[in-house]
């Protein structure tokens, strides 16, 4: 069923949308921060961490790869309500805008703003990251294969995943056999596993977002109502805010953009890594961040130690930005020492979802082995094309060096995770009602 879709967009994303999806950034929006929409940023590689080496050692060779990749860009969620009354709103200012003597950012309402964005559907930019995702990944690992792509159930989530199968795949691609973590019989999985957490809700997320909101966006309404003579409310601002990465998300341009200032801009970032902090970046108390991220990583040491004796050399699995999220929880990879304030933004903090689960998130787990650099299994983490550093196993310099660890330190490293089981004492006291 996905077939004549695929190959109709395959067919024009070579002729004319090729010049239209060129992911260069608008001219709206300075290359920095285009990649700084936090869980709505389009997909960008991560900057290498200097000190830490790109490349494995030449000696070495990738045995075993575990991929959980984010859908592509989507449209708007719980934000479209916002949209769509800033879009009445205009329309019922039109006369005051036509009058008002507008800045050149502004000049764009002259022509009227209509919003033509599809709720939660994987866009053709998302379209085209997985695609072109899946091309990238099959010259990454050229001897490696499988025959079955494991998803979430939604939509986006399995249509980002066919996308990304025929740029893997190509011709072989109806050969694969396509499943969602509905059809497996497990009584939680690792990539929703929120799905069978009672009690995990995103209620401390929305409060958190909403604390900061009120401080950021008041003068944001003050400053565009003066501007365009009559009179905006704070959701009017919000869904101009959210309006600016969702047309990027759906058109590669926003005239939104041109409309913040950039630290107005920096203030719509934090406010969804408030979100997505509160959801599944906590470790304490009852936070279920890293019990549900130990779902995952019990199956990453699953997997790369073949404990059930079944392992495969690849695994391609599609889910959301909670899902890669989680398990840097689990792993406390993106833990700031205390939780992020929600009266002014933490400049420097861990918790940077720009860069951890922007569209198309792509969290790469290798095992590899040396004939001399290392000594037994080892494992890596690439996180959107560049080394993410497991601290919390790197034991020698030459681990540092190389952002790795062996997959012996890996396991000693993460006892948390592996003392977690679905329905034992500390599941239950987080997860169940």
């Amino acid at each position: 069923m996905y077939l004549p879709a695929v190959l109709n967009f395959l067919q024009a994303s070579l002729s004319s949308l090729t010049g239209i999806l060129e992911f260069d950034p608008p001219a709206s929006v300075s290359p920095h921060d285009f990649g700084r929409f936090a869980t709505l940023s389009p997909y960008h590689d991560r900057a290498h961490i200097p000190g830490v080496a790109a490349e494995l050692p030449s000696d070495c060779s990738v045995d075993q790869v575990m991929l959980l990749h984010r859908h592509g860009s989507r449209g708007p969620e719980w934000e479209d309500k916002h949209i769509q009354e800033l879009v009445e709103t205009l329309d019922n200012s039109s006369r005051a805008i036509h009058k008002a003597h507008l800045p050149p950012n502004l000049r764009f309402l002259k022509d009227g703003y209509k919003s033509d964005l599809v709720p939660q559907g994987l866009t053709v930019v998302g379209r085209r990251q997985l695609f072109d995702h899946g091309v990238d990944f099959a010259l990454q690992y050229p001897s490696l294969s499988t025959g079955v792509v494991l998803s979430s159930p939604v939509q986006r989530v399995v249509d980002s995943s066919h996308y990304f199968g025929h740029g893997f795949f190509g011709g072989d691609v109806d050969k694969v056999e396509f499943v969602t973590v509905d059809e497996l019989d497990v009584p939680v999985n690792w990539i929703t596993p929120w799905k069978s957490c009672s009690k995990y809700s995103e209620a401390k997320g929305h409060a958190a977002a909403s604390a900061w909101r009120s401080k950021y966006v008041p003068p944001i309404t003050q400053r565009l109502s003066s501007q365009l003579g009559f009179q905006l409310s704070d959701d009017d601002i919000r869904g101009a805010l959210y309006a600016c990465p969702y047309d990027l998300a759906a058109h590669n341009e926003s005239p939104w953009c041109a409309a913040f200032h950039n630290h107005e801009l920096r203030s719509l970032e934090y406010e969804y890594d408030l979100l997505m902090d509160r959801n599944s970046g906590r470790m304490s108390g009852n936070d279920p961040g890293p019990i549900l991220g130990s779902v995952y990583v019990n199956k990453l040491i699953e997997r790369f130690t073949n404990a059930t004796g079944d392992a495969k050399e690849l695994y391609l699995e599609f889910g959301h930005d909670t899902s890669i999220l989680l398990v840097l929880s689990a792993l406390v990879l993106n833990k700031d020492r205390t939780q992020l304030p929600e009266d002014h933004i933490r400049t420097h903090r861990k918790f940077r979802t720009s860069e951890q689960s922007p569209f198309a998130a792509r969290m790469i787990w290798e095992k590899f082995s040396c004939k001399k650099s290392f000594h037994g299994p080892q494992i890596r983490l690439l996180l959107n094309s560049a080394t993410y550093p497991l601290a919390t196993c790197q034991k020698s310099f030459k681990d540092k060096e190389f952002g790795s660890c062996s997959v012996k330190e890996f396991i000693s490293a993460n006892e948390f995770s592996l003392n977690i089981h679905y329905g034992d004492e500390t599941w239950n006291a987080t997860c169940v009602d």
